[in-house]
């Protein structure tokens, strides 16, 4: 899996969870995941996620750490495998921080605020995963922890691209353990 941090700011607003989206901007082609930072804002008529929309509980974050991820050939149940298995990397890369992290689901929480937002869907050609960590957590409509202002995480790129190659590292190696086992 290819992966990459965006340095520059980027605005998430849910728009950008469709084919080809890491392709068409950063001519990364195939299996792939993507890092950045910026404003989070879904809008209901955005959201892929049902259940959010018949709650009426649209996504707004002053500053978050995105993670994008395209992925071919798989279905929507190996997808959901997928992105809880990026969201346990999040956990993992926090907790080797010395940080008490909970997971429920797909969602992270610190000092029972949420930290994350998650979602997995299935297009025509691919599995489309969007993780979003708080960075800050002023102007949230919940109450959450952020990466920055409450666990005084400040390199966030390093914390992106180390997220990114451990991820990238469990898919390759799931694969490979495949690869090494008899029939029965």
């Amino acid at each position: 899996m290819k992966t990459l941090f965006v340095e520059e700011n980027v605005k998430y607003i849910g728009s950008q969870l469709v084919p080809h989206w890491i392709y068409k901007n950063y001519k990364i082609q195939g299996d792939a995941i993507v890092a950045f930072c910026g404003e989070c804002e879904v809008k209901l008529t955005e959201m892929v996620d049902i259940e959010d929309v018949i709650n009426d509980e649209p996504i707004y974050s002053k500053f978050m750490l995105s993670f994008i991820s395209e992925q071919f050939n798989i279905e929507l149940v190996e997808g959901v495998l997928r992105q809880r298995l990026l969201i346990t990397c999040i956990k993992e890369a926090l907790e080797a921080r010395g940080f008490q992290v909970k997971r429920s689901g797909d969602d992270l929480f610190v000092n029972n605020k949420k930290l994350s937002v998650s979602i997995a869907t299935k297009s025509m050609t691919s599995v489309l995963i969007h993780t979003g960590v708080n960075i800050l957590s002023e102007g949230a409509p919940i109450p959450v922890s952020g990466l920055e202002s409450d666990l005084g995480i400040w390199d966030i790129k390093e914390f992106a691209q180390e997220v990114m190659k451990n991820y990238s590292e469990e898919l390759e190696d799931i694969v490979l353990a495949s690869t090494k086992v008899r029939g029965v």
